[in-house]
């Protein structure tokens, strides 16, 4: 099925392009990059937003160049993002809602771990708070809702499970997906050029290791 990109105003200096998977956003947003000088080029799971410098160029050509972009074809670009290999310390204090999402979807703990470790997935955006990884295509079982009463805090590094989808939280925050573990892989490195270590289109792959692997 070919894709479809729709291309809004929707801002003094921003256009939005909505789009179909996170994967079209991820190619749109490298073809604009390679196209074009703009402020800002932000992919998301279903959207990509672009901001311009108004004073330096009119609107309308803004527009006119990211159509032309879009028109030039985007389907079938090739986006094989590095490969990160994330270890896991599922369950007990670090992943305290593991057994409490075992019991609701009738699976066994192992089971559930057994299903997040065993493929290679996409990280679809990032956003939310700095740094904070949206990992998508996981097993049916991870199709679950957010906590109800969010927590306050949430430790940096740990992993999330909502609606399909990883949330990788790089920093400490309040959050409200159901946390089965923790990485002690510096998601967040500020003593380093580029301190995030996620970046939409990546692959990652998860890999359970036992607590004593765990710096702290």
């Amino acid at each position: 099925m070919e894709s479809t990109f729709v291309l809004t105003r929707c801002g003094d200096d921003l256009f939005c392009v909505a789009v179909d998977t996170p994967q079209d956003a991820q190619s749109l947003a490298a073809a604009l990059r390679e196209a074009g000088n703009w402020l800002e080029v932000v992919p998301g799971i279903a959207s990509v937003v672009v901001r311009f410098d108004a004073i330096a160029q009119d609107g309308e050509e803004a527009g006119q160049k990211i159509a032309a972009v879009i028109e030039s074809g985007i389907d079938g670009r090739d986006m094989p993002g590095e490969l990160l290999e994330i270890p896991v310390v599922y369950g007990g204090e670090y992943g305290p809602d593991l057994e409490p999402l075992a019991e609701a979807t009738g699976l066994s703990a192992d089971e559930l771990i057994a299903r997040h470790t065993r493929d290679e997935y996409s990280v679809d955006m990032v956003g939310f708070t700095p740094g904070f990884a949206f990992v998508g295509g996981l097993d049916a079982c991870f199709q679950v809702p957010r906590r109800a009463e969010p927590r306050q805090r949430v430790a940096a590094g740990s992993v999330g499970v909502a609606d399909g989808r990883t949330g990788l939280y790089a920093m400490a925050s309040p959050g409200g997906w159901n946390i089965i573990g923790r990485t002690p892989f510096k998601l967040f490195d500020p003593d380093i050029a580029d301190p995030f270590a996620l970046k939409a289109g990546m692959r990652v792959r998860f890999k359970a290791v036992d607590a004593g692997e765990f710096d702290v």
